[in-house]
């Protein structure tokens, strides 16, 4: 019982960590990422569609994001997309590539991302001390079906608690790189 609601607890853990990740990865800094608008939602025949569905991206250069559309007619509702995003970015396009040029952002704009991966890596501690919260409870309910004894219950919550604080770890060690990257200059 105790150890399926630790694994039960490692694995919920581990995909706030996987999905924190791939927050992080859209916020921009000042190199070009396909992943900064691979999931950009387009609006294709009236659904909306990822982007990297609609066309190939890479960064040729560190400054430089080339989008090609697999059909040159959605050039023109690609280009829409990105400039309604929040990206701030203005795209270039010569009819089969479009190009996204990723400026420096200023001292000013590199502080509200900090602020921005702040805020997002709070939201996975938040998600895992909750998910650790739960499997807690789940614990003690089995403790008061007597299910499992109090010593496991004890042990239960130590193992619980160790596997939280480890995982909060990682998320910091996460949030730190993340904000030294967006504050390089």
């Amino acid at each position: 019982m105790v150890k399926d609601v630790l694994h039960d607890t490692a694995e919920r853990m581990h995909k706030t960590i996987d999905a924190l990740r791939e927050d992080l990865k859209k916020v921009r800094t000042g190199r070009a990422s396909p992943a900064l608008v691979e999931n950009l939602s387009v609006e294709y025949y009236g659904m909306p569609t990822p982007l990297q569905q609609l066309a190939t991206i890479n960064a040729p250069e560190p400054r430089l994001l080339a989008i090609k559309p697999f059909n040159r007619g959605d050039m023109g509702i690609i280009e829409r997309a990105i400039l309604k995003s929040d990206l701030g970015l203005n795209p270039s396009n010569d009819g089969q590539i479009m190009r996204l040029i990723i400026p420096m952002p200023t001292e000013e704009r590199r502080r509200e991302l900090a602020r921005q991966v702040d805020k997002r890596v709070e939201e996975a501690r938040v998600s895992v001390r909750n998910i650790r919260r739960d499997a807690i409870e789940d614990l003690r309910e089995f403790e008061k079906e007597k299910l499992i004894s109090e010593d496991d219950l004890r042990h239960g919550r130590d193992e619980i608690q160790r596997l939280t604080d480890r995982q909060i770890e990682q998320i910091d060690t996460i949030g730190r790189d993340k904000e030294t990257e967006v504050m390089e200059v």
